[in-house]
């Protein structure tokens, strides 16, 4: 099970890397000007995402392992834990309609508003993390 663990917080770490950089790319390309600049930001958001989302599964997949194979189903920190997985996932699916809106030129937001929305998944991060390690429920 130890391996099945290391490879879920593997797969986890490379899932938040691609979120934190994903939204970083929305905000420089929603203050660039220059139609080259904007073609190359739509080719790195789309091949970022793809690129991440089979983690996203994988993290999925390995965390119900174990959570099946340590039966943490009725614990309270389990239950907050998979709540914010939920919204983190609803986050990453946004991330894709972004990079779409993005695609066809679409985007309705200024780059201080995607520097907001580049903070959520560090406030998950940090939730998640408090609840698996110190477990206060």
């Amino acid at each position: 099970m130890l391996w099945v663990k290391a490879f879920h917080i593997i797969f986890m770490v490379s899932w938040f890397a691609g979120l934190f950089y994903l939204p970083r790319l929305f905000v420089y390309h929603a203050m660039t000007d220059d139609e080259a600049g904007s073609e190359r930001f739509k080719i790195m958001e789309r091949k970022l995402y793809r690129f991440i989302t089979p983690f996203m599964i994988i993290s999925v997949i390995l965390g119900i392992w174990l959570m099946i194979e340590w039966q943490l189903f009725n614990t309270i920190w389990m239950n907050i834990k998979l709540v914010l997985v939920g919204f983190l996932i609803a986050y990453h699916f946004y991330c894709g309609h972004l990079v779409k809106v993005f695609a066809n030129d679409e985007s309705r937001h200024n780059h201080i508003w995607y520097r907001w929305f580049n903070e959520f998944p560090v406030l998950i991060l940090t939730a998640i993390v408090i609840l698996v390690v110190v477990r206060p429920f």
